[in-house]
């Protein structure tokens, strides 16, 4: 089983001096949302607001075909002249989207597009690890984990692989080969016999005000490090594809951003 996808990094040079919010992604989603808008192909809806009307259940609001990744500019301030990037993760290949992206892109209120580089990128799900008894997850922006009744305070591995597996099979479903052909039942249980040996997260809160509804949005959730123990090679191809595709609440905006460690 394979997912696709490509990363795009798009740079720019600053036309004034700003600086960005936490998280920058905020400014950027602000930027690219109005210039999308302003265009008459209704790109704004199927790219920043997708949905089905019928569908398997879930997908009536399906996952939007990108996430950002503008963590680094968190905070930070420029100058005029001064330059930056940041990465966009493409999984709908079909679209045409990048000429598209390309002219969204042109931030002009703040900065100019000076430049674009693609990578495609293919990941097996497949992948032969070997023995894989330890594993470290660095949670790197606000994480989120919906489970029955609430949000997960902590990331029991049961509950991150599954969420992990779902969102990785929807978006394969939604814009790659189709849905991941495993058992579904099967990897949750196994995944929740995998120990979590340490857990040293703390939960951020962070808010965003919509500038089109005035509706103001919780980007909170918890960062971190988490150590796992148990038989995890089955996992470890799905850790390396949610490094690329996020996991949790709110991915398309930058958060549950993981590194995989060991």
């Amino acid at each position: 089983m394979l997912l696709r996808l490509k990363v795009l990094r798009f740079s720019f040079v600053a036309t004034r001096a700003f600086t960005f919010p936490t998280p920058a992604s905020n400014k950027l989603r602000g930027a690219i949302g109005n210039n999308l808008w302003e265009r008459e192909d209704d790109a704004y809806g199927r790219f920043f607001g997708p949905t089905r009307a019928t569908g398997p259940s879930g997908l009536a609001d399906p996952p939007r075909p990108f996430v950002l990744r503008a963590a680094h500019l968190d905070g930070s301030s420029l100058q005029r002249d001064g330059e930056f990037y940041f990465d966009l993760h493409l999984f709908d290949f079909q679209s045409g989207w990048e000429g598209i992206l390309q002219e969204a892109m042109q931030l002009t209120n703040f900065a100019w597009l000076q430049g674009v580089r693609e990578e495609p990128l293919t990941l097996n799900l497949d992948g032969d690890t070997g023995a894989v008894p330890c594993a470290g997850i660095r949670f790197l922006t606000p994480m989120e984990l919906k489970i029955r009744g609430g949000i997960a305070q902590q990331p029991e591995f049961g509950i991150l692989a599954s969420r992990i597996r779902d969102r990785v099979s929807t978006l394969s479903q939604l814009y790659g080969d189709g849905p991941l052909a495993i058992d579904f039942a099967g990897f949750g249980k196994r995944a929740e016999q995998i120990t979590m040996t340490r857990c040293d997260v703390r939960h951020v809160e962070t808010q965003r005000r919509s500038g089109r509804t005035g509706q103001t949005h919780s980007l909170g959730g918890f960062v971190g490090e988490a150590e796992y123990s148990g038989e995890l090679s089955e996992f470890i191809p799905y850790l390396r594809a949610a490094q690329w595709t996020g996991v949790g609440r709110q991915t398309t905006w930058g958060k549950g951003a993981i590194a995989l460690q060991g």
